[in-house]
């Protein structure tokens, strides 16, 4: 089986094509923006042009652009190809990645939205041990349990609390396969992270 596998969520783009499990070929670059014009280039460099019989998506949290290109090519090549579309979340794999250079639980933590912090806790099997939040540096750091963490902003919440070992890592669709398989998903919605800013005006009698 050929899974090709897409993270345009953060400001790393990324797709990799692999074959029964193992890499084939695949690209990240730290772009940023501008993932709607790289994306697609970077899949048609892959071998046979990425086309592939599944396809593994990055759901967020991260960029609101980012998450909804990454879904939206996935959708799209998924029908071209009558191909399967699987999703996963992005700070999964942070801590997935993560947990090959270290083992042993981790604090993932990225760049949310309105000055405050993605952040999430992983057991040893790489496995969430809650929800993740969006939080302020301040209470990020006392929700971070582990002492290793990972992340975009992994060094400031390790500076702010005063101990542990960062991993400024970011998402790579070539590490695909470190994740565990249970938090691969059918549902393809966008893993926001926080309520949408902007709400339908109250109805009045």
């Amino acid at each position: 089986m050929l899974t090709l596998a897409i993270d345009s969520a953060t400001e790393a783009c990324s797709a990799a094509l692999f074959e029964d499990g193992h890499l084939l070929q695949g690209t990240c670059e730290t772009i940023g923006r501008g993932h709607v014009e790289r994306l697609v280039p970077m899949i048609a460099a892959l071998p046979g042009k990425g086309r592939a019989d599944r396809l593994v998506v990055s759901l967020g949290p991260g960029s609101f652009t980012g998450v909804r290109i990454g879904l939206a090519t996935a959708r799209a090549l998924g029908l071209a190809w009558n191909a399967e579309v699987l999703g996963y979340p992005t700070l999964a794999l942070i801590a997935a990645m993560a947990q090959r250079q270290k083992d042993g639980p981790v604090t993932v933590c990225t760049t949310g939205g309105h000055g405050e912090w993605f952040v999430q806790n992983f057991d040893g099997s790489g496995l969430p041990e809650e929800a993740l939040v969006s939080l302020p540096p301040d209470n990020a750091a006392s929700f971070a349990r582990h002492q290793s963490v990972a992340g975009n902003q992994s060094e400031r919440l390790v500076e702010l609390r005063g101990d542990g070992d960062a991993l400024p890592i970011l998402p790579d669709a070539r590490s695909l396969m470190l994740l565990p398989t249970s938090l691969f998903t059918s549902t393809l919605a966008p893993l926001y992270g926080r309520p949408p800013d902007a709400r339908l005006p109250s109805r009045t009698a």
